[in-house]
């Protein structure tokens, strides 16, 4: 059994993504990468992620060798509308890197299939979509000759377990070595161990063995997760389950696997779970360059639903594909703020919780270096006063123009002008 966590109140959501992201890299360039066996439709979804086809979708086990990555672009609401209002020349969106890695399969950890490659390629990812198959097909074949998504959510968790596993075999005599270095102790020596990295250790050896992310775990100390953020575990990764279904399910919103897989998601310490179906998605792509032809079909879907006597919003038929973007970044614990002006509207990526500073360093290291201060808008209040004008003058009219200092805390959808002097160098 895993470790079991202290009884709180329910986490706020961004607790919950900060929590599952603590032990990520503190980068403003992180990737999110679908994991799963084969023929689930990871390349196909990653296709549809990217507008694009960038990733080889082919009915083969291993067609996608290397690990593809694309730029899936972010679906914003507030960026669309402050591009609308300038109408710039220049428009950049943020996007998300998503990378496409081949199927694993039982045995991977010990070199079966592709094996180990692809299990370092997963190690190279900030972020997972565990993606499973949940519908049936005779065309496209199931590695295991049948569609079980337990026994495939089984075999993956129990696969990225056992490489952990065999990195937690590591950590010991490498935090030995570390101790002897640092008190200048001879090699033969057995220094003791923390009982922070003690107890870091044993937790994550209980999670593993229980076939649990480490990810999941609330209640790891501060010290608890500087140390196991070195350890290179995959589990510890931020991890959204995606669920690949039939057109046909996906628009009732039922599927005899969902509350299978609801279960055992919860009894694997939990995580968010985004049904959807590649076939609707496709479907809905191939007319993406006809808005007409688009509508029709989702009218002709939604016909279909109501055939089925099932009405209301939550029964709407529209694509995940946005929700997907979204729901990978907010895993990361990334989010926007938008420079505007006549010539560029650009929405520029960092991670939350990012200072003035490193957010000016994000668009040029000079304007971290020589940050002065930051005039910041709320997106909110810019729409609300803006009146349609191109700039803010409405908005400082009403006090809504700030100034902030080095030690303001970034917004998400925050609308900035950065102050900066780097006309001296640097001193020595």
């Amino acid at each position: 059994m895993p470790p079991k966590t202290k009884k709180k109140e329910a986490d706020g959501a961004d607790d919950k993504y900060m929590r599952a992201a603590r032990f990520g890299r503190v980068k403003n360039d992180l990737k999110m990468g679908f994991v799963g066996l084969p023929n689930v439709g990871k390349s196909t979804l990653t296709n549809l992620l990217a507008g694009a086809c960038h990733a080889e979708a082919a009915n083969y086990p291993f067609c996608t060798i290397d690990p593809n990555m694309v730029q899936a672009i972010v679906p914003d609401q507030k960026f669309k509308y402050l591009a609308n209002t300038w109408k710039p020349p220049s428009v950049v969106p943020a996007a998300l890197k998503i990378v496409d890695i081949a199927g694993l399969i039982r045995g991977a950890a010990e070199g079966a299939g592709l094996g180990n490659a692809f299990l370092s390629h997963i190690a190279a990812v900030d972020g997972i979509f565990h993606l499973v198959r949940a519908f049936e097909s005779d065309e496209i074949v199931h590695v295991d000759d049948s569609v079980d998504p337990i026994r495939d959510l089984e075999t993956i968790q129990y696969e990225l377990c056992l490489k952990d596993k065999e990195a937690l075999g590591k950590v010991i005599e490498k935090e030995k070595d570390r101790i002897r270095k640092e008190k200048g102790i001879a090699r033969t020596s057995d220094p003791p161990l923390s009982e922070t990295f003690k107890s870091a250790y044993d937790k994550c050896m209980e999670l593993i063995e229980s076939n649990t992310p480490v990810q999941t775990y609330a209640d790891f100390s501060l010290g608890e997760v500087d140390l196991i953020r070195d350890f290179g575990l995959i589990t510890t990764k931020p991890q959204i389950y995606v669920v690949n279904m039939s057109k046909r399910n996906f628009l009732r919103k039922g599927n005899k696997w969902l509350p299978k897989i609801q279960t055992w998601v919860d009894e694997h310490g939990g995580g968010q779970i985004i049904p959807m179906s590649c076939e609707f998605e496709q479907d809905l792509m191939d007319l993406q360059d006809d808005k007409e032809a688009q509508k029709a079909f989702i009218q002709e879907c939604d016909d279909e639903v109501k055939k089925m006597g099932l009405t209301g919003p939550g029964f709407a038929v529209k694509s995940v594909v946005p929700r997907l973007i979204r729901s990978g970044r907010q895993s990361l614990c990334l989010q926007s703020f938008y420079t505007a002006g006549p010539k560029e509207v650009r929405a520029w990526t960092i991670m939350k919780g990012t200072l003035a500073p490193q957010a000016a360093g994000v668009i040029h290291t000079d304007f971290e270096r020589g940050f002065i201060k930051a005039e910041v808008a709320n997106f909110d209040d810019f729409k609300a006063l803006h009146k349609g004008e191109k700039g803010m003058a409405k908005v400082k009219e009403a006090g809504k123009y700030r100034q902030e200092g080095k030690t303001y805390v970034m917004q998400d959808g925050d609308i900035v002008v950065f102050m900066h002097n780097t006309t001296g160098s640097k001193k020595k």
